[in-house]
Order: C-alpha cells, then structure tokens, then sequence
C-alpha cells in the first residue's frame, strides 16, 4: 500500500483508507460487532493505515468497536472522526462552542482515547462554515490537547473554500467519477494551503462498482430507497446526487472504456490519480470489499486517454447536473 503525506499534519497514511458508515452492517441492518472487527484485521492487513468514522455511524457503534480494536492494536491507525450530525434539529443555531466540546468529549470515550488524530464538522449547515466561534472552539480544544486537529466534511466546493479562511488541517469532499467540479477550484486551493484531502463516496454509493441494473433493490432502511430526492439529508450523499437510471446509463458508458463490469478499483484508481487527494474512503460491510477497494493499489496509471474519457461522459451526461448544485 502506497504512502501520502496528510497535508500539514504531516502524517503519512495509506492512500486507500477505509469509511466505516456501514461497517459490519448492509445500510439499515442490524449492527454485527463481529464482522466489524473482521473488517478491521481485514484493512490493517491489507495496509490500510487511515480509518473513517463519525459518532453517528450505527449510533456510536462504529466509534467504540474501532476504539476496541484500536486499543488492542495501538499505533496501527490514524483514525478521522466526525461531529454535527446528532444535534436535533440539525441547524445551524444548534451549533454552539459548548455542543463541539460535548461532542469531542464523547468521541473521546468511546474510542477510549486521550486524543483525536482529526475531527471534522460533520456536513453542518453553510452559515456554520463562516463562524469564528465554533472555529475557534476548535483550536482551543486542540490548544487543550484534545484533538490533534481539525478539518471539515462538506456538501458543496463552496464551503470548503470558505472553511480553508480558517487554517484548518484537512477537509472531506464527495470526489468521484460523477463529481468532478472539485478539480476545477477546490483542489487547487487545498494544495496551495497543503489541507489534506480525503475523497468521500468514491463509488457513489455502488453504483460505479457497476454491479447495479433497474432490478437492484434496496432495502427500505436504505438510504438509497428512501434519500434518492433528499427526503432525510443532502440528497448528493445519495449516487452523489445522480438520478438512479441516469448514473447506470453513465456506469454502462464506463464500462466500455475500461473494458470491463468490474468497475470499483477502476473508479478507486481514477480517484487516486489526482495528487491533490490524499486518502480515499470506500466503505465496506464485509470483509471482501475492503479487499476489492484495496485491489486499485495494485492497478496501473490510467492513459490520458481514460482520463479525458471520463471527463468526456461527465461532461456529456452529468456535468448540467452535477456542477450547479454542488
């Protein structure tokens, strides 16, 4: 497994890291603490150094199963968690200095930790992304020696720009094959500003794995039966905002360039090619995934051909879509 350094943390974590929204589980089934723990020693020995996580995942499960595996294999992870999401309503009057210190504080014990590698806003509201409270609440808990740093995950180019005003150490952005507007301003101000990068919904929630027809059926916990339209949250977290048959007519295209129906470590490759990301997340809810993402490591460098392919399908079924909205 390849090596990045993680922007001006100076950390140096496995290109491929793994997000943990549906670890142990299928989206909307019951949580296996077993099987999480498998997909654990699964990454760590692939050379997976870099884990994703957020105190809502599976209701705070995934952060204490980590902090379990972690304490039992110290120093094997840099480990990414999030915070925002629990506030209800989530708005933005319901960020407040004190709730980023409650949140850093839970996180703490349940991974059973005396320090946060990074924590980053968890999607929160545009305004929060102007705020100098909740951005200062943050230096002072990394002052305090809470965190080690702090970052944001965002919905839109536009709030990460607005959140680099604040020096923060990394940011988390949806970067995939359906979504190519963060080259055209976002990643060059990230590298300017060494802000690591980490690339989110890499295979737009499976559907450029390109295993999925109009047959596929998700179950009804799913998000992606029931968010297709933003019905729970920023519908973009959702086939990265991309209407359902569209997508599968984009996947097909995808197909033929690459010549082949296995299309996740290709996808996971195209990610990997862009030198302003440091560290991509494909989730996994059983152990075989984390070895299919992991098998992108091993791919070669795509031709400038694939590349300006991809661009061309975006550009033809994706780009009035996709560019407006996010």
């Amino acid at each position: 497994m390849k090596q990045r350094i993680f922007g001006k943390t100076g950390r140096s974590v496995s290109e491929i890291g793994l997000g943990t929204w549906q670890l142990g589980t299928k989206w909307g089934d019951p949580f296996n603490k077993e099987e999480a723990f498998k997909i654990l020693e699964t990454a760590e020995a692939a050379g997976i150094t870099f884990i994703d996580t957020a105190d809502v995942y599976n209701g705070g499960k995934s952060e204490e199963t980590i902090g379990e595996y972690v304490a039992a294999h110290p120093g094997k992870f840099y480990i990414t968690t999030k915070c925002g999401r629990r506030l209800n309503p989530h708005t933005a009057d319901m960020y407040t200095p004190e709730a980023i210190a409650g949140f850093i504080d839970d996180s703490l014990r349940r991974m059973k930790l005396e320090k946060l590698d990074l924590i980053l806003l968890h999607c929160p509201p545009t305004s929060v992304f102007a705020r100098d409270d909740i951005f200062g609440e943050l230096e002072k808990q990394k002052t305090l020696g809470k965190i080690a740093d702090y970052g944001v995950s965002v919905e839109k180019v536009s709030e990460g720009i607005q959140a680099m005003e604040y020096g923060i150490a990394a940011m988390e952005v949806i970067f995939n094959m359906f979504r190519l507007k963060p080259l055209d301003e976002l990643f060059p101000l990230a590298a300017k500003n060494r802000v690591g990068v980490i690339a989110r919904v890499p295979l737009a929630s499976g559907i450029l794995t390109g295993r999925y027809t109009l047959d596929t059926v998700f179950g009804p916990q799913d998000h992606r039966s029931y968010n297709r339209e933003g019905a729970a949250f920023d519908k973009g977290e959702t086939f990265s905002g991309v209407p359902y048959e569209l997508g599968l007519d984009a996947a097909e295209e995808l197909k033929k360039v690459f010549g082949t129906d296995q299309l996740a470590p290709v996808a996971i490759r195209w990610v990997l090619m862009h030198p302003a990301v440091s560290v991509v997340i494909p989730g996994a809810s059983r152990t075989s995934q984390v070895m299919d993402n992991v098998k992108a490591a091993e791919l070669p460098l795509l031709t400038d051909a694939q590349m300006q392919a991809v661009q061309h399908i975006y550009d033809q079924y994706l780009r009035s879509i996709i560019h407006p909205q996010w």
